[in-house]
């Protein structure tokens, strides 16, 4: 179902995704993070939900079909480097900073933050050319929009 999207994933030099596909990429990278601590709660898959609903302008029919797709590619993508660098080729900088202001809300659902999230955030938020200010600051945000 994914082949060609995963194929390009894991290209050596990775063209921009066009949107639809960028859509599920954005999609799994949320999932990735929620499954990070070992449990995906319905808290978490609640805020993926949102956070597709409102990016994406989409009805609750459209974001269940977007995060049922991204849930079968975050299981069958690359390392986190490759997944992440096709998201960074594909999105601009400040959607970006709000890609990690995202990711921190579904870090932050369940109410429970561990080091192993903390740490994937870091990485993620470096591998998309975000900044530690900038990832603070979106933590920031993600935190009083809870």
């Amino acid at each position: 179902m994914f082949t060609d999207l995963l194929r390009r994933l894991t290209a050596p030099a990775p063209a921009r995704l066009p949107e639809p596909d960028a859509r599920v990429a954005l999609a799994a990278l949320l999932v990735r993070v929620a499954r990070s601590d070992g449990h995906y709660a319905k808290a978490e898959r609640s805020q993926i939900d949102r956070v597709l609903a409102k990016r994406y302008g989409l009805d609750m029919g459209a974001v269940t079909d977007l995060r049922g797709q991204a849930e079968i590619l975050e299981a069958e993508a690359p390392d986190t480097v490759r997944f992440t660098r096709a998201i960074k080729d594909a999105v601009d900088l400040e959607d970006r900073i709000a890609v990690i202001e995202s990711l921190w809300s579904i870090v932050l659902a369940d109410g429970a933050r561990d080091a192993e999230e903390d740490s994937l955030l870091r990485l993620l938020a470096n591998l998309l050319g975000v900044g530690d200010r900038d990832s603070n600051l979106a933590r920031k945000r993600a935190e009083d929009g809870a």
